[in-house]
């Protein structure tokens, strides 16, 4: 094909046919750029697939953050590593680099209600969202749920294949799950099957010597517990709840707080004629002055008359 047989105004419409969307809007700024400096046509393509491949980074961060459905401002920014001094920001920032994902290792955070559990796993999640992991989240109860319904439909290869597709299994309040063999049982299945496969992340406020309430028998209990903790990094998270002080830090300022009574709203309130007592009447208006119909027509007839103790008017 000669040099003549192309017609560059088809550009745009290959270009979308291409699926290149930072292409077909840039092209014709970096072309000009690229004749006034005398690029050669290697660099003027380079950068141009440069710009493609950024734009594509960010969406598919964008798509997996929406799909990964994980909690809003939960982030390593927003964690307040200096009230759980027991757990180095640096600890979890290694984990946030997410090397321990190869493996199908696992991630267990356990620590009584309120110290941050499932902050720091979903700042983690987040962090390997934007490294280029999948991940999701969700509360234990309602995937659980979400597997008997696919059980009872036959379709629950499926449900759990397509589970597959994420490096990482967030799964919140575990301890929650209810004792029962039909719910247990899929959760089970789904710790087994992602057993050196695929990774899983627990939140749980019970130590694993409660985890009796979440299966049904012991045999279960200890196989679940083995195949989690195999290849697993364990977060202890015991500390005052985090709920609980800010709930005290808010009492106390309340408490500290000047307190606004009615008998200071009544001082602060300007004398306005509204607002006057009788007594205070008294000593503006003696005798109490009236006009228009059925009294004095003007303020000095009434003070004449009143000074000379004659009748009101």
């Amino acid at each position: 094909m000669t040099a003549r047989e192309i017609d560059i105004h088809t550009l745009p419409s290959m270009l979308t046919a291409l699926r290149l969307p930072s292409f077909h809007k840039l092209w014709a700024e970096i072309a000009t750029r690229a004749d006034t400096e005398g690029w050669p046509a290697a660099r003027f393509l380079a950068v141009l697939a440069e710009y493609e491949l950024a734009e594509r980074d960010v969406r598919r961060i964008r798509r997996h953050l929406n799909e990964a459905q994980l909690p809003a401002g939960k982030t390593l920014a927003t964690f307040d590593f200096k009230a759980l001094p027991t757990l180095p920001r640096a600890r979890v920032e290694a984990l946030a680099a997410g090397d321990w994902l190869d493996g199908g290792g696992n991630l267990i955070a356990i620590g009584n209600s309120g110290t941050g559990k499932t902050h720091v796993l979903c700042a983690i999640g987040h962090a390997l969202v934007e490294a280029g992991h999948r991940v999701f989240y969700t509360r234990t109860s309602d995937l659980v749920q979400r597997l008997q319904a696919a059980r009872r439909d036959l379709v629950l290869e499926a449900a759990l294949a397509k589970l597959d597709k994420f490096d990482l299994i967030i799964l919140d309040d575990i301890t929650y799950a209810h004792k029962d063999q039909a719910e247990t049982g899929v959760l089970f299945e789904l710790i087994a099957r992602r057993y050196e496969y695929r990774s899983i992340a627990i939140a749980a406020n019970q130590p694993f010597s409660g985890w009796d309430q979440i299966f049904p028998d012991k045999a279960m209990t200890v196989a679940a517990i083995d195949r989690l903790v195999h290849h697993a990094s364990i977060l202890e998270m015991n500390a005052e709840s985090f709920r609980q002080r800010a709930a005290a830090s808010n009492k106390n300022a309340q408490a500290e707080a000047p307190a606004t009574t009615i008998t200071d709203n009544h001082h602060r309130q300007p004398k306005t004629r509204r607002n006057l007592s009788r007594k205070d009447e008294r000593h503006t208006n003696p005798g109490g002055f009236k006009t228009g119909q059925g009294g004095c027509r003007s303020r000095t007839r009434w003070l004449t008359r009143y000074k000379r103790g004659l009748p009101r008017c």
